[in-house]
């Protein structure tokens, strides 16, 4: 769309706010008249990004790969796996679709480290992904292998949360 090299961006780290801010990368290729798919591992709650694209983004298509609960570590329900390989199916298919300008991999780092998906079909996907294709990476735990394939990587630090305080979670402040 933009006739540019496209970048592969990883947001990690352990603070709030990663995908809000691929959500920010969504919205600036949107803006110029982008088109952005969103595969959500691991979610699977009508969280505010839904309902806004649903709304007012007709450009941002995003899809949820989970559930609403939480996964347990190194004994995953085999529903966690089914949801984590359909995902990883329609996210392989809007990277090699040539229908979108950038794809968001929402908590895939997440996924990975679970090991509800494969670090090397990852790795594989992002060194054969179209050149012109811009790829967010989201989730804790980013692997070295993928902050290496990286062209941009940032780290969200946590210094305080409101959880932590006692504030519950509200509609807009979402955990």
């Amino acid at each position: 769309m933009f006739g540019k090299r496209g970048i592969v961006y990883v947001l990690t780290g352990d603070g709030k706010g990663k995908t809000t801010a691929a959500l920010g990368l969504a919205l600036r290729v949107i803006g110029h008249g982008g088109i952005v798919y969103m595969a959500q591992f691991m979610k699977g709650r009508e969280y505010g990004e839904i309902i806004a694209a649903r709304s007012f983004l007709p450009s941002l298509v995003i899809e949820q790969f989970g559930r609403d609960e939480f996964v347990r570590y190194g004994d995953p329900d085999p529903r966690d796996l089914k949801l984590a390989r359909e995902g990883w199916e329609a996210a392989r298919r809007a990277i090699e679709g040539g229908r979108y300008d950038m794809v968001i991999l929402d908590e895939i780092n997440v996924a990975i480290y679970f090991n509800l998906l494969s670090l090397e079909e990852a790795v594989n996907l992002l060194r054969a992904k179209p050149l012109e294709l811009d790829v967010v990476l989201t989730g804790r735990y980013a692997p070295p292998e993928l902050i290496a394939l990286a062209d941009t990587v940032s780290e969200v630090r946590e210094i305080k949360h409101h959880f932590r305080a006692g504030i519950k979670e509200s509609a807009g402040m979402e955990f």
